[in-house]
């Protein structure tokens, strides 16, 4: 019985630590307070000077907050023509969040009409992983938004298994 006891509060203790290993991932507020909108006329780079600014790694994520907008994760040559007809990511929410799964630069535009034109388009270059580094290349996978209910189901089952845990100790 003591070992079945000790083998659970192992069980339990590894599982949360890898649980706040995977969900250690920043996530960065795109546009601070005023969120993901049009810049003033004379400060168009002002998307593009607060990516440089920050250190994204992969796992991280950024969230978009705007009204009556959109956001897109378009190529690199969309980008520099403020093309939206062929998104690789597009959401149009108002609460958009992007999590990085490789290294690499993103380029995110306004699908709003004349939005880009403006300069409300913003380059992010996310540093390779270690995983990456060792493997010599861009991990396997497209870009996925978040899924804030996969993280609310792991607390979930954290807090059962804390709960049994309790229970039987």
């Amino acid at each position: 019985m003591a070992a079945l006891k000790t083998s659970l509060f192992c069980l339990v203790i590894f599982i949360t630590l890898g649980n706040s290993l995977v969900f250690s991932a920043y996530e960065f507020q795109v546009g601070g307070i005023q969120g993901w909108v049009v810049p003033p006329t004379n400060d168009s780079k002002v998307y593009n000077d607060w990516a440089s600014e920050n250190r994204f790694q992969v796992g991280n994520a950024i969230r978009f907050k705007y009204k009556k907008d959109s956001v897109m994760e378009v190529p690199e040559e969309d980008y520099k023509k403020c093309n939206s007809s062929h998104p690789k990511f597009f959401d149009n929410s108002g609460n958009s969040v992007y999590r990085f799964d490789h290294s690499g630069s993103f380029y995110f535009i306004s699908g709003a009409a004349g939005h880009c034109e403006k300069g409300q388009r913003m380059i992010v270059k996310v540093m390779a992983s270690d995983e990456e580094s060792r493997l010599g290349g861009k991990s396997a996978g497209y870009p996925a938004a978040v899924s804030e209910l996969g993280v609310s189901k792991l607390v979930f089952v954290q807090f059962v298994l804390f709960y049994v845990a309790s229970v039987v100790f």
